[in-house]
């Protein structure tokens, strides 16, 4: 029997033709010398250019190897969150990592692993806001997170920075939890870290550099009806049925 990987990490792709091949390739690069068992979970939700064609490429090239297989599932239909869940409930690793393709940060990667492996949480978020973070995103997009999270603290009582972003946690911890979320698309990172709280989870927040590699691949403002909406679903789903 094939053991499987200690690590497993999930990465939500939407029309990433243009970056996916590079970026798969260095975050393998980066985690090499840390000498890991783990596996790259491409969540692809939806594109419309050749994102798939690429995402699979980089499964066969990946398939056979030991330390860094590739494999990518597809939604068929644009909605990230329900990518994610997918993606974390198909990954196989004690250790589950939710990144964000623009990203790929492997120092937080590590950081993340020792917290977990060490006892000290059983969930850790990459904060672009907390004390000692740097977010170099365009000033605009740095003051949406912000007056996101104060929605967030304001209506469902988040104790938290950052709900979005990089996130790191042992799955049999988050397990059942991920599977209680009800609600998708963008706020299914704001339930799994709110539910967490509620839920008695240890969470520790770390700061991470945050700086753009390509322009958003929806714009923000075509997005706030339905972060609005999803969030007065998500407000339900807590507040009312728990």
């Amino acid at each position: 029997m094939t053991e499987g990987p200690r690590i497993s990490i999930v990465i939500p792709i939407y029309n990433e033709e243009g970056i996916l091949r590079a970026a798969v390739v260095d975050l393998r690069d980066r985690l090499r010398p840390l000498g890991w068992t783990y596996e790259i979970i491409l969540a692809e939700n939806g594109s419309k250019d050749r994102t798939v064609e690429v995402g699979e490429e980089l499964a066969r090239r990946f398939s056979d190897v030991k330390d860094g297989q590739v494999k990518i599932i597809s939604m068929g239909e644009p909605n990230y969150g329900k990518a994610m869940k997918q993606g974390i409930l198909l990954a196989r690793g004690e250790i589950v990592i939710c990144d964000e393709i623009d990203l790929c940060d492997a120092d937080f990667h590590e950081t993340a692993v020792e917290l977990l492996e060490s006892g000290e949480a059983d969930l850790v978020i990459g904060s672009k806001l907390v004390a000692g973070a740097s977010d170099q995103r365009p000033m605009f997009r740095h003051a949406a997170s912000i007056a996101y999270s104060t929605f967030l603290r304001l209506t469902l009582g988040f104790r938290g920075t950052d709900t979005h972003g990089l996130k790191a946690f042992r799955r049999a911890a988050l397990l059942d939890i991920v599977r209680a979320c009800l609600v998708d698309k963008d706020v299914f990172a704001s339930e799994l870290v709110i539910r967490a709280d509620r839920g008695g989870i240890r969470i520790r927040e770390v700061p991470v550099r945050v700086a753009e590699k390509r322009p958003p691949s929806i714009n923000l403002f075509k997005r706030v009806p339905n972060v609005l909406k999803s969030v007065a679903k998500l407000t339900y789903a807590i507040r009312i049925r728990g």
